[in-house]
């Protein structure tokens, strides 16, 4: 009974989540977007102090908001978010996606925050994106370098990442691939 429950929870804020924004106009999709990265990078800035001189310092980032299900052996998760070059200020939408297996039950709304060190390194995420799956070599490794990036996972070389959780209860062991790829809906010249 209380799987029932949970897992009907998981779907219906999972639904109301697509349902939210499945109305909305491009540009009130990236006016959302660029909305909820202004803010997560203030949330961020007061959890990590240094994360602000890594962002100002950095080629490029990317904000996302993740949206993460584990019901028993299936996790999901979905999001969006913006990749914003640090030098001309061109900004790019992008979604992700993440699928995978392992045992598990719960709900978790996250934000994630990309920092690329150097223009390759950008340049790469916004041709190739990027997915957990492929980069199973990289062995990830919290780390402060030269203490800019204090809190943060290097998961390749020149990239580094913040994990904010909002809310949420997850209790969860899970293998997983995450595919970040561009919106080409809101990356159309209006």
């Amino acid at each position: 009974m209380k799987r029932r429950i949970t897992a009907s929870i998981a779907a219906s804020i999972l639904l109301a989540v697509g349902l939210a924004s499945a109305g909305d106009s491009p540009d009130t999709k990236r006016e959302k977007t660029r909305k909820m990265a202004a803010t997560t990078l203030k949330e961020l800035y007061k959890l990590e102090p240094g994360s602000e001189a890594a962002v100002e310092k950095s080629a490029g980032y990317a904000v996302f908001n993740n949206m993460g299900t584990n019901l028993l052996l299936l996790s999901t998760a979905r999001g969006a978010g913006i990749a914003v070059n640090s030098y001309t200020k061109q900004e790019t939408f992008m979604k992700m996606i993440s699928a995978g297996a392992g045992l598990g039950l719960g709900v978790k709304d996250y934000r994630v925050v990309f920092v690329f060190e150097d223009d390759k390194a950008l340049g790469h995420f916004l041709d190739s994106g990027w997915s957990g799956s492929a980069q199973t070599d990289a062995a990830a490794k919290v780390g402060e370098k030269g203490g800019a990036y204090s809190g943060a996972v290097e998961i390749s070389p020149g990239v580094w990442v913040y994990q904010i959780t909002k809310n949420g209860l997850a209790l969860q062991l899970t293998l997983q691939g995450t595919k970040y790829y561009k919106d080409d809906d809101l990356n159309k010249k209006s």
